[in-house]
């Protein structure tokens, strides 16, 4: 693993994400009465991509939004713009991962066209709106304007093709009426709401909400870790493996999801009796055992539509064993074309042989070779037996290379620690499928109460 290059600076990025930056700080006060340093930001966008084939479109966007006078089109191309220069980081920062860890990377299909586009007035619809936010920028917004998306959402819903849109659109809402009135905001999440307001725009263009391409899996899944997205009503565990084929090919890195909503009274342990009835492959993360797929779809960009008939429980297979023999010679996935975004980037990796150092802000720190990797111990997830002092105690750890505020960082999955002169593994994912552990086992328990009661009063409330 070539670790000098985690702190390496990369050519290009910091003014493709300055580019970027200028044009989020032009939308905060909105684009319908432009100022001065707006009409900066919006000219630094136009400039990053001048050498591109969106130069002259996104020069004309530039300017007419200056002006005030931006329509739908020209929103449409500075949004197009943005996502450029994002996804040229998110390639940089790629390739740089590939440098350090030496794997190969998958080649990209070219999809067919789409043969029908749904729901294409719904989608105008969602556009326009989206396009009023921008006019008003985030300190106009107020709940007339936001509460404009909710008829938007209620038509996209009954559409499964248009179910991602409607679920982005819908959350992104809520957060913009949770800060309403956006005048009196003493902060605003411009990086953040910039991020939701492109990727929803571009979402609402024909060809954008195209079906993945699938192919199937049949072979020997092997898990690596999973990562635990909780949010107070809903949560996600995604799955990292690898996958070797029957056939003989390449192993290559996949992964497999699975959400659930949830009330804000369930957390910690609790949270994977949501999620287990709904995924078997959870069960085989808990007690580090393989899975064996018969003909499992896969998207070209190694995410697994799982499907618990088409899997079933093989031998034990011990993560760390599977990322020392198997993890380097993996093919790395391929990313969407609207996927690509820096904070999309989470690469499994193993680490052995650093000490651990602390940095000012109290951060723990992997020191490999000379060289420092920031370690989120806050990525953690309460739902298993992994702490950040686990983690600081550790010799080796599985985990996820990410990017974040402009450095690389590693979140772990998993870590080995000596534990009475004996190596013992602990694992963020180790209550997957249900622990005999005292902690676990009272968080599962209280979980299992607060859920009782809720489905009790709902009864009540459904018979009243």
């Amino acid at each position: 693993m070539r670790t000098d290059l985690f702190t390496d600076p990369l050519d290009g990025l910091d003014e493709a994400l300055s580019a970027v930056d200028a044009f989020d700080r032009a939308i905060v006060s909105g684009l319908l009465r432009p100022q001065p340093d707006q009409a900066a930001g919006l000219a630094a966008l136009a400039t990053a991509v001048a050498g591109t084939p969106l130069a002259a479109l996104v020069a004309e966007a530039a300017d007419k939004a200056a002006a005030g006078a931006a329509g739908e089109d020209h929103l449409v191309a500075l949004a197009a713009a943005r996502t450029a220069l994002m996804g040229s980081a998110h390639d940089a920062l790629t390739e740089r991962v590939a440098d350090i860890t030496g794997r190969p990377r998958a080649e990209r299909n070219t999809p067919d066209a789409a043969p029908d586009e749904p729901g294409a007035n719904v989608l105008a619809a969602a556009r326009a709106w989206l396009c009023d936010l921008a006019r008003a920028g985030w300190h106009g917004i107020d709940h007339d304007l936001v509460a404009g998306a909710a008829p938007v959402v209620s038509a996209m819903l009954p559409d499964l093709r248009l179910r991602r849109q409607a679920t982005l659109l819908d959350g992104f809402a809520a957060e913009l009426a949770a800060s309403c009135p956006g005048a009196t905001l003493d902060r605003v999440p411009v990086r953040r709401w910039a991020d939701l307001w492109t990727r929803a725009l571009l979402l609402t263009l024909p060809g954008a909400a195209r079906t993945p391409a699938l192919s199937t899996a049949t072979g020997r899944l092997l898990p690596l870790g999973v990562d635990v997205q909780e949010h107070a009503t809903a949560v996600q565990a995604q799955v990292h493996a690898v996958f070797e084929p029957a056939d003989g090919t390449e192993p290559r890195l996949v992964r497999a999801a699975v959400s659930a909503p949830k009330p804000d009274t369930v957390v910690g342990a609790g949270l994977w009796q949501l999620l287990r009835p709904r995924m078997s492959l959870l069960a085989a993360v808990g007690e580090c055992r393989a899975m064996e797929l018969d003909a499992m779809p896969v998207t070209d960009e190694g995410d697994l539509v799982w499907d618990d008939e088409r899997a079933r429980t093989g031998e034990p297979a011990d993560p760390f064993g599977t990322a020392r023999v198997i993890l380097s010679a993996a093919t790395d996935p391929v990313t969407a074309p609207l996927d690509r975004h820096p904070a999309r980037i989470a690469v499994p990796v193993l680490l052995e042989g650093y000490t651990v150092a602390d940095e000012d802000d109290g951060r723990a720190v992997f020191v490999l070779a000379g060289h420092r990797l920031a370690v989120d111990t806050d990525r953690v997830p309460t739902a298993g037996p992994l702490t950040p002092e686990a983690v600081v105690a550790s010799g080796a750890c599985l985990g996820l290379l990410r990017w974040d505020a402009g450095e690389f960082v590693l979140q772990p999955l998993a870590v080995e620690t000596t534990v009475r002169k004996k190596t013992t593994a602990v694992h963020a994912g180790a209550w997957a499928g249900g622990t005999t552990d005292k902690a676990g086992a009272r968080a599962e328990k209280a979980a299992t109460d607060s859920v009782a009661v809720l489905r009790e009063r709902a009864g009540k409330l459904l018979r009243a």
